[in-house]
């Protein structure tokens, strides 16, 4: 049996009738950029989120790094973050030019640990950049307490997590942005790149507004930006599935259960789920010491299995940035799971069999290898 990592061709299928006529009336507008097809996607969005602004960028990459510049984050200037994430995730603020300083994940979670963060403050540290990894969210209540304290900004990372949530609280409640990513393999995928920086914020939004049209609030009238911008065929797309996230949410949490409750006992290491928390499970990551080689036997069952993330940011070479780094700087538990991860198939379209297979695989790996 093969069982594929990726569903967005299924996904496609079973909407082909939605999408097809989204994309042909994106065709028929003839407003391809910066049309009336991104505002009402914009608009869906950060109803969505209950937020007051949502815009539409080409990156989640982009939907990071513009709100720290909206925010005056530059040269001299520090942010905190986790090293446990995909690398835009720190690259975003290289690219504003500020320096990450990184604080080790919880063990449990992968997220990053908040008792760990007031150690790493400096005078020069202006932001922290928490990641709600995997698909559930990072303790955002420690982290609001901590940079309140402080007097800190915060930006969300929420490129894996939309429609979770932690306990008792909302993704953005008391953060100054959130940037989300649409690329296809997201929960929520365009059909290509794409982002959203979500804000509060009128100013962080005026500023972003017109970044990511090469600064222009006007017609002709331009100052300092980029081009940045979600095309419309993308939005309109996102806005056919965004009416699907929460069923399609509530069935990858059907499937993680299914796969934990069947590797229970394995010696596997299962992803947690805090108390009280909605995880929705952008990515089902199992750990084991024995890493390549069961990666390696799922593989060769037809099983395409892959690792998030097994090199974590400051493991990374060829990034100038060695002079920020201490030599013997560790993050054990960052190193632990980038050393073991496994992530296995998991999208809403998963069928039951493919579910009963991959248990099963994983399964006589660890029969056999002990």
């Amino acid at each position: 049996m093969k069982v594929g990592f990726y569903g967005h061709v299924r996904q496609y299928h079973n909407l082909k009738k939605e999408i097809d006529a989204a994309i042909l009336d994106v065709l028929e507008s003839g407003q391809y950029v910066l049309g009336p097809h991104l505002k009402t996607f914009e608009n869906e969005l950060a109803k969505y989120f209950g937020v007051k602004y949502a815009l539409g960028v080409n990156s989640g990459t982009d939907a990071l790094w513009l709100p720290m510049m909206a925010m005056g984050i530059g040269p001299g200037d520090e942010v905190i973050t986790t090293s446990n994430t995909f690398f835009a995730t720190a690259e975003a603020a290289w690219i504003a030019g500020a320096k990450v300083v990184f604080v080790d994940s919880r063990r449990d979670t992968n997220n990053i640990d908040p008792s760990l963060i007031e150690a790493k403050i400096t005078p020069r540290t202006k932001a922290i950049i928490p990641v709600h990894l995997y698909g559930q969210a990072a303790e955002m209540d420690k982290i609001w307490a901590i940079a309140k304290k402080h007097k800190l900004g915060v930006i969300e990372d929420n490129a894996q997590s939309i429609d979770s949530r932690g306990a008792g609280f909302k993704l953005m409640e008391q953060s100054d942005a959130m940037g989300c990513s649409f690329i296809i393999q997201k929960n929520l995928g365009c059909f290509g790149d794409g982002g959203a920086v979500l804000t509060n914020r009128e100013d962080i939004y005026k500023q972003c507004e017109a970044q990511r049209n090469h600064g222009s609030y006007q017609r002709s009238h331009h100052s300092y930006g980029f081009n940045n911008r979600l095309d419309s065929i993308h939005a309109a797309v996102l806005s056919v599935k965004l009416k699907h996230i929460t069923k399609w949410s509530d069935r990858r949490i059907e499937i993680a259960n299914m796969f934990t409750k069947g590797l229970k006992g394995t010696g596997l290491k299962l992803p947690t789920t805090l108390p009280g928390y909605r995880h929705v499970f952008h990515l089902y990551v199992i750990e084991t010491p024995k890493r390549d080689a069961m990666l390696k036997f799922l593989v060769d069952n037809g099983i395409d299995a892959k690792t998030h993330y097994p090199i974590a940011i400051h493991q990374q070479q060829g990034f100038p940035w060695g002079k920020d780094i201490d030599p013997v700087f560790k993050l054990p538990n960052t190193e632990a799971n980038a050393a073991q991860c496994i992530s296995l198939p998991m999208y809403p379209e998963l069928q039951q069999d493919e579910i009963d297979y991959t248990i099963e695989k994983c399964i006589e790996f660890c029969k056999k290898n002990g």
